[in-house]
């Protein structure tokens, strides 16, 4: 081997996981959440047409309740808390409209 191994899971932006930790602290505040619910948030990759190059992915779980999941078209080192904020809002209102007969 002549040169250094190269994790392909490792997290390739510096940074990641402190932005990982901001957007979760904005969603928990944004929603009201206890220690209870768990917030994960993954920034994905997709190659398929008209999908944006980076996406990431928020998801709450709380126990014995439904997993929520908003996604934001935008890598995670570049969200600000207005783009979660309105991800959380939007979900809201496709709620309320699924609930409305």
């Amino acid at each position: 081997m002549t040169g250094p191994f190269i994790n392909p899971l490792a997290r390739q932006a510096p940074g990641v996981v402190n932005s990982a930790r901001t957007i979760k602290q904005w969603t928990r505040t944004i929603l009201g959440l206890d220690d209870a619910t768990i917030v994960s948030v993954n920034e994905l990759v997709c190659s398929l047409p008209d999908c944006p190059p980076k996406e990431t992915v928020i998801l709450v779980m709380r126990p014995e309740k439904q997993t929520l999941q908003a996604s934001i078209h935008k890598p995670m080192r570049a969200i600000t808390f207005e783009d979660v904020s309105v991800a959380w809002v939007a979900k809201s209102e496709d709620s309320f409209r699924a609930e409305t007969p």
